[in-house]
C-alpha cells in the first residue's frame, strides 16, 4: 500500500494550508472532509496532478499449470 501523507502549515495569520500526498483520484476529498469541517471555512481548494489520475485496480493472475 502506498504511503499517504497529510501536511498542515499554520500561517502567522492563523490560516491553515493542507496538502495531501499519495492519494490518487478524488478520494483525498473524502479523506480530509472531517478535518476541514473541524478547522472551519475553506477559502480555496487546489487539486494536484494526483487528483486527476484514476486509481488502478490491482489484479493477480495465477498461471494454470499444464498436466
Amino acid at each position: 500500500m502506498p504511503q499517504r501523507t497529510l501536511r498542515f502549515r499554520i500561517r502567522q495569520d492563523g490560516r491553515v494550508e493542507e496538502t495531501v500526498v499519495g492519494v490518487i483520484g478524488e478520494s483525498c476529498s473524502q479523506l480530509t472532509e472531517s478535518i476541514e469541517e473541524a478547522l472551519g471555512a475553506v477559502e480555496k481548494k487546489e487539486s494536484t496532478a494526483e487528483a486527476y489520475l484514476r486509481p488502478q485496480e490491482q489484479s493477480h493472475s495465477i498461471p494454470a499449470e499444464l498436466s
